[in-house]
């Protein structure tokens, strides 16, 4: 697998978390500028910003949590020269997950759809590590192969 094929996935998952960062600022904004939010000098985090400004926010803080983990599998992949086909694909998969959970999220925000997208994510993310780990340790570790 050429290198922009492997880093393409994970560009497309760094593109969505900045789109969501630059979104959640401009709702910020609105909502400070209309008067729906006072100053606190605290924490952003215990602000009660309206429920756009919140669930667009929120959205943003969870792709800073498990895609971490993508983005550790993919660059030791890379580095290690794992990454084949399946793992692209698994990639990209991962990704959609992540794309999907963003949309319900900011979205209609039902929980089970929500739920659905995160644990689908988890599984594919499981599973990207499990497959590097395998072709690593076993698969290379066999005479002839």
């Amino acid at each position: 697998m050429t290198v922009q094929a492997i880093l393409a996935p994970l560009f497309a998952q760094v593109l969505l978390t900045f789109v969501l960062l630059v979104w959640m600022a401009r709702e910020r904004l609105l909502a400070a500028r209309s008067g729906a939010v006072k100053g606190s000098g605290g924490s952003v985090r215990k602000i009660d910003w309206p429920e756009k400004a919140q669930k667009v926010s929120d959205c943003f803080h969870n792709q800073l949590e498990l895609p971490v983990l993508f983005y550790v599998v993919v660059t030791l992949a890379l580095i290690t020269r794992q990454a084949d086909l399946l793992f692209v694909c698994l990639s990209w998969v991962f990704v959609v997950t992540r794309l999907a959970h963003a949309i319900e999220h900011t979205g209609s925000n039902r929980l089970k759809v929500r739920f659905g997208a995160f644990a689908a994510g988890f599984v594919v993310l499981f599973g990207l590590w499990f497959y590097f780990a395998f072709k690593l340790y076993l698969v290379h570790a066999l005479p002839g192969v």
